[in-house]
């Protein structure tokens, strides 16, 4: 197999959920949960963990092969964009590996209801020649449909209108919410391109009980009686 990295990116500053990222969730650091599930994956050669924050760094090196790299400051601020942070873990795993990788992945630390397999089956999509794959789920509400936006002169509309009036959900174009979980990039295109969707980006959809992303402490909640729920099934 050819040489695949890992990255998890995690900043310090959480403002939603704040530290969430090192706070238990069911008992274990809630990074913990990404990084044991990309080595139940088996086809890493290296997984990498990027932060500003000595406590994430110091947390995720308690798991066996993860390796902590120093995020500089400058790509750990509110306003900094995650690609150049997630370009950045990768060149430093190849520092330390001797050589280039051919694809990176990012695992969200936000994201643990996603299963290995979801892991493995979004990497396979680059069997097509595609140069980048994104993970989202079927949107609840459709931009053609029931998402509504309010003009400036107070109007009332759908977000987006199609030549003729969808009068049923089924009738309007295909629409997914992106869920933050795995983003995959063949090497050459992570260390060129400064954007997410390219020409040919290709999209592995995920069901919406592995999709939920914790941005609030609602969605801490959820996400949490949803991994409980998990675990009492396999018990």
């Amino acid at each position: 197999m050819k040489p695949i990295i890992c990255t998890v990116c995690a900043r310090g500053g959480s403002k939603g959920v704040p530290g969430k990222n090192v706070r238990k969730m069911l008992d274990v650091p809630l990074i913990h949960h990404t990084l044991l599930q990309a080595k139940q994956t088996g086809v890493f050669s290296m997984i990498v963990v990027s932060s500003d924050s000595d406590e994430i760094l110091t947390c995720a090196a308690q798991i066996s092969g993860v390796i902590p790299i120093k995020r500089p400051e400058e790509m750990a601020t509110d306003h900094a964009g995650k690609i150049p942070a997630i370009r950045h873990a990768m060149l430093e795993a190849e520092k330390i590996l001797g050589y280039q990788c051919e694809i990176s992945v990012d695992l969200d630390v936000t994201s643990p209801l996603r299963d290995p397999q979801d892991i493995c089956n979004a990497i396979d999509r680059l069997k097509d020649g595609v140069p980048n794959v994104i993970t989202a789920m079927n949107c609840r509400r459709s931009p053609y449909f029931n998402l509504i936006e309010v003009g400036n002169d107070g109007q009332i509309n759908v977000a987006k209108q199609t030549p003729s009036h969808v009068l049923r959900r089924q009738d309007a174009p295909a629409c997914y919410d992106m869920n933050a979980s795995i983003y995959i990039w063949r090497r050459e295109v992570l260390v060129t391109e400064n954007k997410l969707f390219l020409p040919g980006t290709a999209l592995y959809v995920m069901p919406e009980e592995r999709s939920w992303d914790i941005d609030s402490p609602m969605d801490w909640d959820i996400v949490e009686l949803l991994m409980r729920q998990n675990q009492n099934r396999k018990t």
